[in-house]
């Protein structure tokens, strides 16, 4: 193969996206090991079931993470264990805002939990065991609702890295999956890159996130989703959101996903 042979590096065919209907193990299997870079699962959640989701949503009273650091605002409904870790473990003001938001979204669904119908579909998709993650012998949150408008700016989620200890059982592959509530017409795209965190990155870290200098011509996989959908990928990777374009709004529920070696899945926010 000569020179004008080889692919671009950006469309690099070992990180495409696929789009199926069903979620199975072997999509799971394949981001762990980092050769997919994103599944989008068609109509994770049905129309109607968004919708409703999305009305009652309205009487609840959204949070946000702190303005000072993340920015463009991202407003969200519970906690994230990076707003209560404390460098010895997550504070007690996380177990109280986890059980006023659990409660919050528990009646969100027609009466229901839409994080307990989401797992359901996940324990019957991986074939396994999945479970909240815990902290401490405690259940940990997860299952947090995030309004992102105004996009979000290229960073890495990696629990082991940026929080060692939080977790009890530290998995050894780290995922995040989105379930899209509300997507605008148009923008509010993911999009990840098949490129890791490495120490020398920290000299482009502005606040919690970092300059795209980093990612260029790195292979890339960017999904746009629509309402209903679900979506996993390698968090671990860089990866940011595009802003919404005109009218509309990106609501989802969000959490990561650990893996361990006995193909256990534990989630967390």
């Amino acid at each position: 193969m000569n020179a004008t042979q080889l692919a671009d590096p950006a469309t690099d065919a070992m990180f495409d996206v696929e789009v199926v209907d069903r979620l199975e193990p072997q999509h799971i299997r394949k981001l762990a090991a980092g050769v997919l870079g994103a599944v989008r699962i068609r109509d994770f959640f049905s129309a109607q079931d968004c919708a409703d989701v999305m009305d009652r949503l309205e009487d609840c009273d959204l949070g946000a993470y702190d303005e000072q650091f993340v920015q463009p605002r991202v407003a969200k409904l519970g906690p994230a264990a990076y707003d209560y870790y404390d460098h010895v473990g997550l504070t007690a003001d996380y177990w109280a805002a986890a059980e006023h938001s659990a409660a919050a979204r528990s009646t969100l669904l027609r009466g229901a939990d839409p994080l307990t119908r989401t797992i359901a579909k996940l324990r019957d998709a991986w074939q396994g065991d999945v479970r909240p993650a815990t902290s401490g012998g405690r259940t940990m949150f997860s299952g947090m609702i995030r309004e992102i408008n105004q996009g979000a700016r290229l960073h890495f989620d990696e629990v082991v890295r940026e929080f060692p200890g939080v977790l009890d059982n530290e998995p050894f592959c780290q995922l995040a999956f989105n379930c899209y509530l509300s997507m605008p017409p148009a923008g509010g795209e993911s999009v990840v890159y098949r490129r890791r965190w490495k120490p020398r990155d920290e000299d482009y870290r502005d606040g919690y996130g970092y300059d795209q200098c980093l990612v260029t011509d790195e292979p890339v996989a960017e999904v746009l989703a629509e309402t209903g959908d679900g979506m996993f990928f390698d968090c671990r990777n860089y990866h940011l959101v595009r802003s919404n374009i005109g009218a509309g709004r990106r609501v989802t529920l969000s959490f990561f996903v650990g893996i361990s070696a006995s193909r256990t899945m534990q989630i967390w926010s």
